[in-house]
């Protein structure tokens, strides 16, 4: 109980001097301004690796996610809500659902949610339905999210590879445009949903690569 609590703080206070040292740049499209302005629901959708690169942007939206219930989810979780942001806890194999009522309920109050799309276990950069069912629930828009970093530490083992950004490095972040659910037919799988929504990342992640002097590859 003590080593956990030490080591919440710990990661917190190191993430936060870490990330005050990134050389950030953000792009936000017309879109995503009109429907911050309006106070339209949104969700975030990234990829799963690009979580530790975009994590500050919680205390910038006040953004919602769902976190795991094991201890390095909690860590995550303490983080989040430090930073000023909101979580819903549950995973996919314990308290999925009511998880995700949760985390509409935050969404109605006012927090846009951030969700890695090709969590939690992958296979990477595949695209799952539950944004989708999220989508549908709270009648948000989902704007991809496209990560760039000029110099970040890859965690090669990890099935998400997981990129972490150096003391210094430059992080860019850029968002596409939106997608709708609510006037789109729904299939099993929501398979045309799915290739929209990667190649949005994946568009993003191009746009994001242009804002950096050196490029490598980040997405």
């Amino acid at each position: 109980m003590i080593r956990a609590f030490i080591l919440q703080r710990l990661v917190y206070w190191l993430y936060r001097l870490l990330s005050s040292t990134w050389r950030k740049q953000l792009l936000e499209n017309e879109e995503l301004q009109a429907a911050i302005a309006q106070g339209v629901p949104i969700i975030f959708a990234h990829w799963h690796g690009h979580e530790l690169a975009i994590t500050y942007l919680v205390r910038r939206y006040k953004l919602a996610t769902m976190t795991s219930l094991s201890k390095d989810g909690q860590i995550i979780d303490y983080v989040i809500r430090r930073l000023g942001g909101a979580t819903s806890k549950g995973s996919s194999s314990k308290g999925a659902v009511q998880a995700l009522k949760g985390l509409i309920r935050l969404m109605k109050a006012g927090h846009p949610a951030s969700m890695a799309v090709d969590g939690p276990r992958g296979p990477i950069y595949q695209v799952k339905p539950g944004v989708f069912e999220l989508s549908r629930l709270s009648g948000a828009l989902i704007f991809p999210v496209g990560v760039w970093v000029d110099n970040g530490f890859v965690f090669e083992k990890s099935w998400n590879k997981a990129v972490l950004p150096k003391p210094w490095s430059k992080v860019n972040v850029c968002f596409g445009p939106p997608i709708q659910t609510l006037d789109r037919d729904k299939n099993p799988k929501d398979l045309a949903l799915a290739l929209e929504l990667k190649s949005g990342i994946s568009d993003a992640c191009h746009q994001a690569s242009k804002l950096i002097d050196t490029q490598k590859p980040g997405c």
